[in-house]
């Protein structure tokens, strides 16, 4: 187990798709503990393994736990672990705001389904299907277009659609 540094959008890795998974065993599962360390130690929501220097189609998301208005945890964080995944359904669609651990200080407005049911492999190679919405439904179609060597920055309609997070937190601040 241990924090693997994370690789930033300039980096060739992240814009090639990643290879199918087919071997699952002992390196797999410390992959994906390493992934889970690492996306704790940056405070993220998802990380593709493309993005620690890895090329094979993976993908994790942990859901924040849901907590009551006077803070107690009402429901534990939810564990996705996605092996070789797929989105075989969309429906909807919406502007929403994204960040990504590889594009550190940004945000951007992209267009995503607001449904999607995606399917792949869990860490034994067994076969596992999620239908999700909101929040969910974009983590897995932003960690899935990872896989696929696509940057939510690729997603962009303009460049009115990016900004920095620090150029938002001054105009906060003098406001």
């Amino acid at each position: 187990m241990a924090v693997r540094p994370i690789l930033t959008a300039e980096h060739p890795l992240l814009h090639k798709k990643a290879i199918k998974v087919t071997q699952f065993g002992d390196s797999l599962q410390r992959l994906v503990r390493d992934m889970f360390d690492t996306l704790h130690a940056a405070q993220g929501l998802g990380l593709a393994a493309p993005q620690i220097g890895v090329p094979q189609r993976v993908f994790i998301v942990e859901m924040p736990p849901e907590v009551d208005e006077e803070g107690h945890e009402v429901a534990p964080a939810e564990r996705y672990i996605l092996v070789n995944p797929e989105i075989v359904k969309t429906r909807g669609e919406e502007e929403m705001e994204e960040g990504c651990l590889s594009v550190p200080g940004y945000r951007g407005l992209v267009k995503r389904a607001t449904y999607v049911v995606i399917k792949g492999q869990d860490l034994r190679g067994k076969p596992v299907r999620y239908r999700a919405e909101g929040l969910l439904a974009q983590a897995f179609q932003h960690e899935n277009d990872h896989l696929d060597g696509i940057l939510y920055l690729d997603r962009l309609e303009g460049a009115d659609k990016l900004w920095s997070i620090e150029a938002t937190e001054q105009i906060r601040v003098t406001t």
